[in-house]
């Protein structure tokens, strides 16, 4: 493993949003050691997905977002992972990235984001304004296992990540549990978010916890509004798919390129709605400025009676019914008489007048002409009417800033595992994948399953990557580490041969001896009083011995076997 190779698969150890930027790759790597997993697995046998077995895709998918709701939090402590500086950070991705291109597309490095994000100040909005100079949080994506050990964590009551961690735990258990095909599974990055598209009913974006469908997108609800904002002001960095991935920087890509065009197309239906009623309705309730302009017409007892915009949205905000849906006339049934007029209010127009006129006249609202003769309808009730319809253009049609299609295309071996097979089928049939299939080939080390992969990546990311280890323990000499990681419980987050992290271990605190031999080596590596080790790892126990003589043992419940020699030139392996 040569050195580009090595800081790549370390890199899939540790999975640093910005390693993960660097290296596409990994964002599906992710969701395959997620896959593999036995914890999304065990989701099988809870009583409210027992229950929808033999159900379509759809029930089950719904039935999978109210329970990560329920199991997760959406975590946004920028200070979880620890902190590290820009200057290392440049110099590991160099070869890879210009600084000028890290800049520029990654928030950690100063992206700001366009007119939108200036405006709400997103480096405040996310916390980055609390650092200072080079220094910049260690920001991580959680595998499914450090996700539920949050509930170790004093504050967490539930499992917990963030938006890229979500995003990769959604792909992997809607495979898993609601059925759902990877093919039909495209996962979506910006700078400042990760979201994942799936083709299924109309489309469904998953954001965060929640699932949005298309009539959910358009409905102008705050909720909306914020799982609109990444899409509709970033650029795309990365689109990732079974069959490989593309990135908005890079030349070449792997994705196929027949299924790339499919998901521009998709998304950018998803991405436009038709104007009806309904949808009027919606870009009101988005944009409340304007509810002054606008009244609402029905027929009472056989007379016509008027209600303000504002008033109506008033009523439907406390309310199971909505304005122009099917629950309409229950909405307007709730409407107090004294809200209502007898008389058109002179200064605002009719919904259902707009409507008419819409209608009548076959107003395309994407040509330039009509969304003239449409602001010229307005003018008399609505000052400056056509910002107003330029306004409902951007409010119903976003077009996606997408990695550009041309690009060099290079086919691999795609991921074809299916949700009926077991577990033990899709780990097997992935293994049989790795020599053909890079992005296979680092879910292992994703997966982090020692009796699979190269020693190597995982002590170079234990050794060089654990701020939070060193942090937590900074004031404590070796023997008083030592002693605190001896009185820990010895249960890894992890079954099996597969292993924590040094970091994973000090932020939940528990590990296995092996585990904590990493960290007490991370520990002293990191503050310079040794550079020098020996690991002997052996079934029940794992002894760290420094070059002056001293040793650290633990005991361990993994069963793996290996010597490790660490020192300032590398890593040596031996069985």
């Amino acid at each position: 493993m040569n050195a580009r190779d090595l800081e790549k698969y370390s890199s899939a150890v540790t999975l640093s949003d910005m390693e993960v930027f660097v290296f596409p790759e990994l964002m599906y790597a992710l969701v395959l050691a997620n896959i593999m997993s036995p914890a999304i697995w065990k989701w099988r046998e809870e009583d409210c997905f027992q229950k929808l077995e033999g159900k379509s895709q759809w029930r089950r998918l719904m039935r999978l977002r109210q329970y990560v709701m329920d199991e997760y939090e959406f975590n946004l402590d920028l200070n979880t992972w620890g902190l590290t500086d820009k200057e290392t950070e440049m110099q590991r991705f160099a070869p890879w990235l210009s600084p000028e291109q890290i800049a520029g597309s990654n928030a950690l490095f100063g992206y700001q984001g366009d007119k939108y994000y200036f405006d709400v100040d997103i480096r405040r909005h996310f916390g980055l304004d609390q650092y200072e100079g080079d220094i910049i949080p260690y920001w991580k994506t959680e595998t499914v296992e450090a996700m539920n050990a949050f509930r170790l964590k004093d504050g967490y009551s539930a499992g917990a990540g963030e938006c890229v961690s979500l995003s990769t735990l959604y792909a992997a258990a809607a495979f898993v549990i609601a059925g759902i095909p990877l093919d039909d599974m495209y996962m979506v990055l910006t700078p400042l978010h990760s979201q994942n598209y799936l083709d299924i009913q109309d489309g469904v974006i998953t954001n965060n916890r929640r699932l949005v469908t298309k009539s959910m997108w358009f409905n102008g609800t705050e909720i909306s509004n914020k799982a609109q904002r990444a899409i509709r002001n970033e650029q795309v960095t990365i689109v990732a798919h079974n069959t490989g991935y593309t990135h908005c920087l890079y030349p070449d890509a792997t994705i196929d390129r027949h299924l790339y065009d499919k998901f521009c197309r998709m998304l950018r239906g998803y991405l436009s709605a038709e104007l009806n009623a309904l949808n009027v309705a919606n870009f009101l309730r988005s944009n409340p400025k304007y509810n002054r302009h606008f009244q609402f017409c029905r027929y009472r007892r056989g007379e016509r009676m008027f209600v303000k915009a504002e008033v109506l949205f008033g009523y439907e905000h406390g309310s199971r019914f909505r304005i122009y849906d099917e629950t309409f006339e229950k909405l307007l049934d709730e409407v107090s008489s004294e809200d209502y007029s007898r008389y058109m209010i002179n200064d605002r127009i009719c919904c259902e007048q707009l409507m008419a006129f819409i209608e009548y006249e076959k107003i395309d609202i994407h040509n330039a002409d009509d969304r003239y003769k449409l602001a010229r309808f307005l003018a008399p009730f609505v000052p400056d009417a056509e910002q107003w319809a330029a306004d409902l253009l951007d409010f119903l049609h976003i077009e996606p800033k997408l990695p550009d299609a041309d690009k060099q295309y290079h086919s691999v071996e795609p991921i074809r595992i299916s949700p009926d097979w077991t577990r033990e089928q899709v780990i097997a049939y992935l293994e049989s994948l790795r020599d053909k299939n890079p992005t296979v080939d680092l879910a292992f080390y994703a997966y982090r399953d020692m009796t699979r992969c190269d020693w190597r990546p995982f002590v170079k990311a234990a050794i060089e990557r654990s701020p939070v280890s060193a942090e937590k323990t900074e004031r404590m000499s070796a023997e008083q580490i030592h002693t605190w990681l001896t009185g820990l419980p010895g249960a890894s987050i992890y079954d099996g041969t597969r292993l924590a992290q040094p970091d994973e271990v000090a932020n939940y605190n528990t590990g296995d001896g092996v585990e904590k031999a990493f960290l007490m080596a991370s520990v002293l590596s990191r503050r310079g009083e040794q550079k020098n080790f020996t690991l002997a790892i052996r079934p029940d126990s794992a002894a760290l011995t420094t070059a002056d003589g001293k040793r650290y043992a633990y005991t361990s419940q993994k069963g793996l076997t290996a010597d490790l020699a660490i020192d300032e030139n590398g890593i040596t392996v031996g069985r």
